[in-house]
């Protein structure tokens, strides 16, 4: 694989020099990706985003049929404002076998390794597809990789497993935390603080929503499933921020609540959900309404990322195991797009070169040998598909 490396290396020089920071477009690095597949005889599909701003990459090696295996990487990172790098970092630099830019484990290493192996899926794939899934807007909440899966429903696309390159020091991880941010808006009506009876107090409903975050929060730790290598173990729920209001002596008008929840299973998430729904319209609103009845609480999804669940019959993971020699499968507390893969019906894992406590600092490097074991990993990948 000396020389799959080299192209890896030459081709990660090329990812880092684009400088797709989630607030900017990725078209030219999709358009560069795309040629490199379409030379090695990928069928390549573009799916762009509503205004045609970011695009979603998705190419097939081998031949159309369900089930195949989706090497899968997102397109942008982070910002560098405010960093201090100590070198320009969307220019790759190397020293003593670091590879040093934005995005180099985070996580443009995988998706160079993956594009730089087409040339040997090329030659060796025949009875089950490679797909590289190359996506958009993950850094932001996941919506490239939820737009994707939609794009593939539509066009009738099922692959069977999904490898998620994040940097994971190529350990296997089977699992890791969802990730849902909201903010909840409170309209009430505004009047005198000294005849709190007219008003609606739109602070005090959002502090009694509060409240009841915090009775979710202690009811979710008895929900943690039995076995949960989480830490901790349940679904968590936390309160960022809560503003509103003008004035000492004027009942506010408006509140805005901003929270999270980091759901270890689906149904917790849902089950939060329908619990603060009912509150709402059983409780809260009633209250609001019966003196202003143009009063509201409408919750803003910022985003709802799936977490990647643990099952206990997982081809991905299997698959892995064999490529790595790996025996043991870990969970993680940061959050990928592998839910999203999952939640479609593929078995999905996350694997790949670069340490996450490299990602989105200053000076952000992957080591030339994660590369190579990357590399290596992606060639016992083709090897298998030959059989």
């Amino acid at each position: 694989m000396t020389t799959q490396l080299s192209d890896t290396v030459a081709l990660l020089g090329d990812l880092i020099a684009f400088p797709t920071v989630s607030e900017v477009s990725n078209l030219d690095m999709i358009a560069y990706l795309a040629h490199r597949l379409e030379a090695e005889g990928a069928k390549v599909d573009i799916f762009h985003d509503e205004i045609g701003h970011k695009a979603n990459l998705f190419a097939t090696i081998g031949p159309e049929t369900d089930g195949g295996i989706v090497l899968s990487g997102h397109s942008d990172v982070v910002p560098v404002d405010e960093q201090d790098w100590s070198s320009y970092p969307f220019e790759m630099t190397e020293h003593q076998g670091h590879l040093y830019g934005r995005g180099t484990c985070d996580m443009k290493g995988f998706i160079a390794a993956a594009v730089a192996m087409a040339p040997y899926f090329a030659e060796r794939v025949r009875d089950r597809p490679v797909h590289f899934a190359f996506t958009y807007d993950e850094e932001v909440g996941c919506f490239g990789a939820q737009a994707l899966v939609d794009s593939l429903k539509q066009k009738g696309i099922r692959p069977g497993v999904a490898i998620i390159g994040e940097p994971t020091m190529m350990r296997i991880i089977e699992g890791h935390k969802g990730c849902y941010e909201y903010t909840t808006h409170f309209h009430g009506l505004a009047g005198h603080g000294s005849s709190p009876d007219k008003g609606v107090n739109a602070v005090e409903y959002a502090a009694r929503y509060v409240g009841r975050l915090l009775e979710l929060k202690d009811a979710l730790r008895a929900r943690a499933p039995a076995g949960s290598r989480f830490d901790p173990p349940w679904t968590t729920i936390n309160t960022g921020s809560l503003s509103g209001g003008v004035a000492h002596n004027v009942i506010a008008s408006i509140a805005k609540l901003e929270w999270e929840m980091r759901p270890v299973q689906a149904a917790d998430a849902q089950f939060v959900k329908d619990d603060l729904r009912r509150y709402c319209d059983e409780e809260l609103l009633p209250a609001m309404r019966a003196i202003c009845p143009e009063a509201e609480i409408t919750t803003e999804v910022i985003g709802e990322v799936d977490g990647l669940e643990p099952v206990d019959q997982n081809e991905a993971k299997h698959i892995m195991m064999e490529l790595t020699g790996a025996n043991t499968a870990d969970v993680v507390p940061f959050g990928t797009e592998a839910g999203i893969f999952q939640q479609y019906g593929m078995s999905a894992v996350v694997c790949g070169p670069g340490s996450i406590d490299q990602a989105h600092k200053p000076d952000e490097y992957v080591s030339v040998d994660q590369l190579q074991q990357c590399v290596d990993m992606l060639g016992r990948l083709g090897e298998r598909l030959a059989d």
